[in-house]
């Protein structure tokens, strides 16, 4: 069974959101998505400054298995990259909610994170995919 930590929002396309204390939000895919693509070789990121809606696309993950599509959680103007993945892309695999993050955004309306999935609910929409 995937990790699936419980201070983190979600959406069904398996990325997660974490609020900071600073009141950024960071953003990732989940323990679900990376054990499904299989070994991460490559990350695209979005730039910093750049805006992102939620719902959007900001960027790709590349796996040996697939391409897939990383979507905004929240809307907002990405503030850091995690740089450490242009040349250590497995950490994706490694620490997905740690080392592993994607970006991070200051948030145009916090409370975007509030209409995302709570852990109990992404975990329906994985058991949901494994049947």
């Amino acid at each position: 069974m995937s990790e699936t930590p419980s201070e983190c929002r979600y959406l069904a396309t398996h990325e997660w959101a974490r609020l900071e204390e600073d009141g950024t939000v960071t953003i990732g895919i989940t323990d679900h998505a990376q054990n499904a693509l299989g070994d991460v070789v490559y990350v695209e990121l979005p730039e910093e400054g750049q805006q992102v809606g939620s719902g959007e696309e900001a960027g790709v993950v590349e796996s040996v298995k697939a391409a897939s599509d990383i979507y905004a959680p929240v809307t907002g103007a990405v503030v850091a990259i995690n740089a450490a993945l242009e040349d250590e892309p497995e950490k994706v695999n490694q620490d997905p909610y740690g080392e592993g993050w994607f970006f991070k955004v200051e948030p145009a309306d916090p409370g975007e994170l509030e209409d995302l999935l709570d852990a109990d609910a992404y975990q329906e929409v994985c058991d949901a995919e494994e049947h």
